[in-house]
């Protein structure tokens, strides 16, 4: 029963976090983090984790990935992608090399030093594209090259990630193992054509809740399999959900997962996040913390606003794209999270990680204001 009263407690208290996000305006991911860090072990004590919450937390972050799949705007990409895959890559390849310097340069070992820039490559558009939306910037040139962007960092993300992994932790035959992976790469190509037809035979069937039975079957089997081949499972329920963004039912999909994983089993991932922090790594390094979170907004916004100027776009264009890059949020979390659970990083490590990520998700918003508030004047 202490499991079910600790899912009552998180369920009960993310409500609340959301609810107070709201009102206070930070992102709601932030909100559910901060409430998960007070219930925590090293504030109140009220949950202290076990098997079946970190059992719902990986279901949790399987159907956030998943829905990011989803959500992922294919035809946004093609409309953009010059700009777009330019934004993503130096994105992706200034945080990798700038944060793995300066970490070993902090005495960080190299696998250490390659994986902070591993978390900080992620973005994460789900807060820039709620800021977007209140001033009415999403549909610009600049909110559809954030988003084009935002696809192509994210496959980047989860594919060095897992490569990452399969070297960190692998046994045996390196050669055998890679291999593997590309069959698997392959196997998911074939996935994402035929999806479309295999719904064709899906809509036939007289079920209640087939589409999300069927989705909810196809997320959990591609995350099995990418896990047995020694990647990590999001990468295979990320792709699942680009799949079946491309059918006709993704958007009923999308309304039902969402309903699934936001009521119970995301919270939990977002507050079990919270239970392995310490604090300690606050006030015994608050330089390093500071330089990082410094180096985590720069090494988005310079790569991406530079870029934008490469493709002739306007400067305050250059702008948006650059402050629309810098959030982190729940990719660099799960990134972060895979590493603890996977033995890649320690807890101290981890803490300074998470530290460092709600810094820059609580900046980001502030900074994109202020980029289009000047915008705005500007305009007037």
């Amino acid at each position: 029963m202490e499991d079910i009263l600790q899912i009552t407690i998180i369920l009960f208290f993310s409500m609340l976090a959301t609810l107070l996000s709201k009102k206070l305006k930070i992102p709601e991911v932030v909100g559910q983090m901060l409430i998960g860090i007070i219930l925590a072990p090293s504030v109140l004590g009220l949950i202290n984790g076990g098997h079946t919450i970190e059992v719902m937390s990986e279901i949790g972050v399987i159907l956030l990935m998943f829905l990011a799949g989803l959500e992922s705007d294919l035809e946004v990409l093609k409309k953009n992608l010059k700009p777009s895959i330019l934004v993503a890559l130096s994105g992706v390849i200034i945080p990798i090399t700038i944060f793995g310097i300066v970490a070993f340069y902090s005495g960080r070992s190299i696998s250490t030093s390659l994986f902070y820039g591993i978390v900080f490559a992620a973005t994460s558009v789900s807060i820039t594209v709620k800021v977007l939306q209140e001033y009415g910037y999403l549909s610009t040139k600049a909110g559809n090259i954030i988003l084009g962007a935002a696809v192509v960092d994210d496959i980047l993300a989860i594919l060095i990630l897992s490569v990452f992994k399969s070297f960190k932790n692998g046994e045996g035959n390196l050669i055998v193992q890679f291999s593997m992976e590309i069959l698997f790469f392959v196997f998911l190509f074939f996935v994402h054509k035929f999806i479309p037809k295999v719904w064709k035979f899906i809509n036939k069937l007289p079920i209640y809740a087939k589409n999300t039975t069927s989705a909810l079957i196809i997320c959990l089997g591609l995350s099995l399999l990418a896990d047995k081949v020694g990647m990590s499972a999001v990468i295979g329920s990320f792709f699942a959900g680009i799949a079946i963004s491309q059918t006709e039912v993704s958007e009923i999909v999308e309304e039902y997962v969402s309903a699934i994983g936001y009521v119970i089993f995301i919270p939990i991932f977002f507050v079990s996040i919270a239970i392995s922090i310490s604090f300690d790594v606050l006030f015994e390094h608050p330089f390093i913390v500071i330089l990082f979170t410094l180096l985590a907004i720069l090494t988005k916004f310079l790569p991406a606003y530079y870029s934008g100027k490469v493709c002739n776009l306007k400067k305050s264009e250059s702008l948006l794209i650059g402050t629309g890059m810098v959030s982190r949020g729940e990719m660099s979390l799960i990134v972060a999270q895979i590493g603890l659970s996977g033995a890649i990083i320690n807890k101290n490590i981890y803490s300074e990680l998470v530290i460092v990520i709600i810094l820059t998700t609580l900046l980001a918003p502030f900074l994109i204001k202020m980029v289009i508030k000047k915008d705005s004047a500007r305009n007037i």
